[in-house]
């Protein structure tokens, strides 16, 4: 493959990661990330790179690969091991092997015609979580004091950028940029899915803290971004999906499981499940 179309392969699969089929917008999420951290940066390049070779050597089908599909969990697993656990060599090769991992799922649920979404990066990022705890082969990252009072602006922005694990604004609304690059429509029912996710959280009186840095409003704006191409009661499907990962949200740590974007998957699972029965 031409350099040319490996960028552009790397950058849709940063781009799928909200749904986005475009290598623009692949970049812009790539630029948020930067604006925070470095090392994230990195990490979700070498996720997103070792997902798509591992699908090259898998002989996956290269239409799929070249779409980024390969891709956009992979780049999870980078960004979210290294929002949990610090900096290494074995952090690195956990990253690879979870990146690999996560396509080999994708392939298997690509191929039984199921919507993976970014189930295959939740499930190789527990497993992997899992195996670090068991072992403590890893140190963890330090934890960040929470605001103590409610920043609108802050809670909307998050809710783009926590879906890569950055608490940032300006990340938030580069990547709310990155989304409307690709389609209006499907910015407008992301920016619904973070505002829907604060007021739902808001109304449960859920704490101000966490709907300050995004925490009720990612799986919202993914929510909102697979919503947006229905034809049929996509508004309807968005708000309840939305509304419904809320309160997942709030039970997964309940549990003592990270939630990562499982709320999303979830709730989105059983919505289209429901429509279709009604």
């Amino acid at each position: 493959m031409a350099p040319k179309d490996t960028v552009d392969t790397l950058l849709r699969g940063m781009g799928q990661i909200m749904l986005q089929d475009n290598a623009l917008t692949g970049a812009l999420f790539l630029l948020g990330i930067l604006v925070n951290s470095w090392q994230m940066f990195l990490a979700a390049l070498l996720g997103v790179l070792s997902g798509t070779v591992a699908a090259y050597l898998l002989k996956y089908s290269k239409e799929d690969i070249s779409h980024g599909l390969y891709g956009f969990n992979a780049a999870l697993v980078g960004v979210g091991l290294l929002f949990f656990f610090q900096p290494s060599a074995l952090l690195v090769l956990l990253i690879v092997a979870g990146s690999a991992l996560s396509t080999m799922i994708l392939n298997f649920m690509h191929a039984r015609k199921m919507s993976p979404y970014t189930f295959p990066f939740i499930l190789s990022t527990w497993i992997i979580i899992a195996l670090v705890g068991a072992t403590g082969a890893l140190s963890s990252q330090p934890s960040s004091p929470l605001p103590l009072s409610l920043d609108i602006l802050s809670a909307l922005s998050m809710g783009f950028s926590q879906v890569m694990f950055q608490a940032n604004i300006l990340t938030g609304i580069l990547f709310l940029a990155a989304i409307l690059v690709n389609s209006r429509t499907n910015a407008l029912f992301a920016l619904l899915g973070s505002l829907v996710g604060m007021i739902v959280a808001l109304a449960l009186s859920f704490p101000l803290g966490l709907i300050s840095i995004g925490i009720f409003g990612y799986n919202g704006v993914l929510c909102g971004a697979a919503f947006a191409g229905a034809k049929k009661h996509a508004l309807a499907f968005a708000i309840a999906s939305t509304a419904l990962s809320v309160l997942m949200v709030y039970a997964f740590p309940l549990i003592s499981i990270p939630a990562l974007t499982a709320p999303f998957v979830f709730s989105t699972w059983i919505v289209l499940t429901l429509g279709k029965k009604l």
